[in-house]
């Protein structure tokens, strides 16, 4: 940006979007419009805004998504994106409305005071909705079996014979009976909610499945596989949570990412130290730390682990089996100084964080 861009804020809604103007060298904005949030419109502010000078857009993530940005970009015009979160906020600052959240926007980035977020591409953003989709979906399940679940036992009805779930109690399940209709009626309808979600949840492990061995997934979930605790549905989250590894300059940069960094304010000669900042990447956050609690095991290779290091590069294999002696290492040598078993694995899954960077350092470079 120089000094003869025209910065444009944005506060983007479902229906509208309020329209912040900062010309060069003016201190505060000397336009503020609204329009609807329709391709057209957006074309024609673009078009008119772009004709007197140099222009820049810049509005921040929420809900709308990037169609915003990529109808901008498709003008020919620049567009950036902002991390809700690394905002400022005046702590004094007691009235948002949206005209000053797009005028607010337009100064704090003249300024140089916000973090941009990347981009994905469309194909990119496929494949995570396609991943969260089946976490939606797996939530739905449990959603389902819990209201089952305490229906039954409601009326008394406990199996106590197996596993829960396994296929002598998905037998059990199919034999009950009620002698009240409204009962029966209302199991039915509980049991037909389980079958369509776990219908759901086939359907998408196939296309999943399909979608490890694009060009984009293969090798990367093939070498992050390698890694304990992590197969093919954890590495595919990993990907495509991710996007471009190679973001991240250094492996702390990642670990920031995922929000299981520790939280720190410090004043003077006074250091507080707290949990973890869970300002990152939930996904990611979440298959990390399933994946630390493998590191309570046996440090041992077992035929699965082996089979899938196997033709992998000896790099990719030598990074994963320290990763392994080291994250094991740490889990027992934090529990046997009386750490809590939720610290220690935090604290595993921040530097099985590093691990994933450090292999995903060795990824094939994309097409173009």
């Amino acid at each position: 940006m120089n000094d003869y861009t025209t910065v444009v804020g944005l506060d983007v809604h479902k229906a509208t979007i309020v329209i912040a103007v900062l010309p060069p060298e003016a201190g505060r904005p000397t336009e503020v419009l609204t329009i609807e949030n329709e391709p057209h419109a957006l074309e024609r502010l673009v078009r008119r805004l772009a004709a007197r000078s140099p222009v820049e857009f810049v509005y921040e993530a929420g809900p709308c998504g990037y169609q915003t940005h990529r109808q901008i970009e498709e003008f020919g015009q620049k567009c950036v994106v902002i991390a809700p979160g690394l905002i400022p906020k005046r702590a004094t600052d007691r009235v948002k409305t949206d005209r000053r959240d797009a005028e607010k926007l337009a100064r704090l980035y003249r300024a140089g005071e916000l973090t941009a977020i990347r981009i994905p591409t469309c194909e990119e953003e496929a494949a995570r909705d396609l991943v969260r989709a089946r976490e939606d979906g797996l939530a739905d399940r449990l959603r389902a079996r819990h209201r089952l679940g305490k229906f039954l036992l409601r009326q008394g009805r406990t199996h106590r014979e197996t596993k829960a779930w396994g296929m002598k109690h998905q037998a059990w399940l199919r034999s009950q009976k009620f002698p009240w209709q409204a009962q029966q009626r209302t199991f039915e309808d509980y049991m037909r909610s389980l079958d369509d979600v776990d219908a759901r949840l086939r359907a998408l492990d196939q296309q999943l499945e399909a979608l490890t061995q694009t060009d984009a997934c293969r090798e990367r979930v093939r070498y992050l596989r390698c890694l304990k605790g992590i197969d093919t549905l954890s590495a595919l989250t990993l990907v495509v949570e991710a996007q471009d590894f190679r973001r991240f300059g250094r492996a702390s940069s990642f670990m920031g990412f995922t929000g299981l960094v520790g939280s720190e304010r410090s004043s003077a000669d006074k250091t507080w130290r707290g949990g973890i900042t869970k300002a990152g990447n939930a996904h990611i956050r979440r298959i990390l730390v399933e994946a630390a609690w493998n590191s309570r095991h046996k440090n041992i290779v077992g035929l699965p682990l082996r089979e899938r290091r196997r033709d992998c590069p000896a790099e990719v294999v030598h990074i994963a089996e320290r990763a392994q002696e080291r994250l094991h290492r740490k889990y027992w040598k934090m529990i046997s100084r009386g750490k809590p078993h939720s610290v220690t694995t935090a604290a595993v899954a921040r530097e099985l964080a590093g691990f994933v960077w450090s292999i995903a350092q060795h990824f094939p470079a994309a097409s173009s």
